[in-house]
């Protein structure tokens, strides 16, 4: 497999936006590019597609079979050069230790391109790059790239001292404030609210044009083998025949392996836009709300007639309607905003949700469905939410869930007749035994 990790020693050191000028940079020589994610992320993928003109797929080691995820990227990845974000930092996995990018990275036999913040280091760069380099003898890192360099002087130590350990220098980035992302409760503003997109992923190639060694990083990655007869595994089933899925800046967290497992096994999709007051299509059985910023939107998804009528018209002829964080929050009768307004939702499910009062939740699930017609085998899934449940009315749970260490969570979701949802983000089919 054609293939490199950006990985770092930890979050913040800034390998989202060398990804990206990498991933640019790269398109500019031509390179077709397959981009991924490793972890639970909706908001960095959409920069990766921006940045190289691809799909950008998730890859999971906690929440994913090895079987799937073998799969996918060798699909993906055929023919191209799959380039792989890491998570956090290369070794930092769920609660109970496992799932990092290095176990990602052992598993799909990638090398590790380390990016290393150096704003208040200089020497013991060497110690930290060693440390990471010797920690385990199934994950290989291939070199460095040096982030946020204060000047020549600062280079030359930070080389010198690589340089004894033999370790590759593959870029020196300068500190720089046009390399900045903004960003909000659950991570970076989304890729489509960025206004200035284009030409900061233009500035970001740029520079690594100029300060990386991209010849060395396509070397690194090694030849990308022909086409080959690729291995089909199957994720979670589909919900429906035909799938109307919400997408726009409400509703922007869907997974594309997800969505691309469902039309793989026969199901059609069509897209539509609550927030341009569009209903799902007519001749849909199943209706999927995803996650996303339903909050910052509350006002406009509450005045959206169409989306309304349409989605309680699919829901009244007995299509299925699911929802997912956000999307669930939506089904619900009322969601609270920010300021403490309440706004009118679908009124599909018993549910009134809020953002006035934050806390967070976070982390690894497994799931058993309480609802075997809809769910008819155990799924992972995360949850990353800041909205808390003000009230719920009677209704079947949908699942029960427990976290990363076994520990149960009790029940989750609510299901009303063919509208069902819950704060759960799902992923795959979890492994018979997990």
């Amino acid at each position: 497999m054609s293939g490199l990790m950006i990985a770092a020693p930890a979050s913040g050191s800034g390998k989202t936006v060398v990804t990206l000028g990498l991933m640019r940079a790269l398109k500019r020589r031509g390179q077709t590019l397959a981009p991924g994610k490793a972890g639970p992320d909706y908001i960095d993928p959409a920069f990766h597609s921006a940045a190289s003109g691809e799909t950008c797929f998730n890859f999971d080691p906690w929440a994913m079979r090895p079987d799937f995820l073998l799969a996918q990227a060798e699909r993906h990845g055929s023919g191209r050069l799959l380039l792989i974000e890491a998570m956090m930092g290369l070794f930092d996995g769920a609660a109970d230790g496992s799932g990092s990018a290095g176990d990602l990275a052992a598993l799909l036999g990638l090398p590790v391109v380390l990016v290393v913040d150096c704003a208040k280091t200089s020497q013991s760069v060497a110690a930290l790059v060693s440390g990471f380099a010797a920690y385990r003898a199934d994950v290989r890192v291939a070199g460095v790239i040096l982030n946020r360099v204060g000047s020549d002087r600062h280079e030359a130590m930070l080389r010198t001292a690589l340089d004894a350990i033999r370790m590759p220098v593959l870029g020196a980035i300068r500190s720089d404030v046009g390399l900045a992302l903004p960003e909000r409760h659950l991570g970076l503003v989304q890729a489509g609210e960025h206004g200035a997109l284009e030409s900061f992923v233009g500035h970001a190639a740029d520079v690594m044009e100029r300060c990386c060694d991209l010849d060395q990083l396509v070397v690194l990655a090694g030849r990308a083998p022909g086409p080959a007869v690729l291995p089909v595994v199957s994720s979670i089933a589909p919900i429906g025949q035909h799938i109307a899925i919400a997408r726009d800046m409400a509703f922007a967290f869907s997974y594309a392996h997800l969505i691309e497992g469902w039309r793989g096994q026969g199901a059609e999709v069509s897209f539509f836009s609550p927030l341009a007051d569009e209903a799902p299509s007519a001749d849909a059985d199943a209706v999927y709300l995803p996650g996303g910023y339903p909050e910052l939107h509350a006002g406009a998804l509450a005045s959206a007639a169409s989306f309304r009528t349409g989605t309680q018209s699919a829901a009244q002829r007995g299509a299925l309607i699911y929802g997912e964080c956000g999307g669930y929050m939506v089904l619900g009768d009322a969601l609270v905003d920010g300021e403490g307004v309440s706004h009118s939702m679908l009124g599909l499910l018993p549910l009134v949700t809020s953002y006035a009062v934050r806390k967070r939740h976070l982390g690894y699930r497994r799931l058993t469905s309480l609802q075997p017609d809809l769910f008819s085998v155990p799924l992972t899934a995360h949850e990353f939410h800041y909205s808390t449940v003000v009230s719920e009315g009677a209704a079947d749970r949908l699942f029960a869930a427990e976290d990363a260490l076994g520990e149960g969570l009790g029940v989750a979701g609510l299901r009303r007749g063919n509208v069902f949802g819950s704060y759960m983000h799902l992923v795959d089919i979890a492994e018979t035994g997990a």
